[in-house]
């Protein structure tokens, strides 16, 4: 999504963009990810995913190291609109993935409604695409109460 949408965000430069995409993902390559819906009650993510990064980044000379974790700190808090950005393309790809995927009975899509808003909210075009994924994820959520499977 971040080389798709890019060129809408002329104030994001797209190597630094990547580099934050890459990077927030590999701290949740060691333990993988916590869903969305499950991360409330669950400890410090942001301090798991950190700490998991570290080792993985071990091995690499210290200044790519630093760098990397300058990055990684950058996305955690969004103090640049690269990592801002980031953060609302990840939290639609999660939106995006709930309403494709095949989910548990018990699946709360209603989470989905509110979740990410802060970042999804900050553009047009972020707003945009996030009231389509809306109207998924409202369609998904009525078919959950309906009982109705989706293949």
């Amino acid at each position: 999504m971040a080389l798709v949408f890019h060129s809408s965000f002329p104030e994001t430069d797209l190597e630094r963009l990547l580099t934050i995409c890459i990077l927030h993902d590999l701290g949740e390559a060691v333990h993988g990810d916590i869903p969305a819906p499950e991360q409330l009650g669950r400890g410090d993510k942001s301090a798991a995913e950190r700490a998991d990064l570290v080792q993985f980044l071990a091995p690499l000379p210290e200044p790519l190291r630093t760098e990397f974790l300058a990055r990684w700190n950058e996305y955690e808090e969004a103090v640049t609109p690269e990592a801002r950005l980031a953060k609302a393309l990840d939290k639609m790809e999660t939106i995006l993935q709930h309403n494709q995927g095949a989910n548990p009975a018990t699946f709360d899509y209603d989470f989905n409604l509110g979740y990410g808003r802060k970042y999804t909210d900050m553009h047009p075009l972020l707003a945009e695409l996030r009231t389509e994924l809306d109207v998924m994820t409202s369609r998904r959520a009525d078919e959950a109460r309906a009982g109705l499977a989706r293949p």
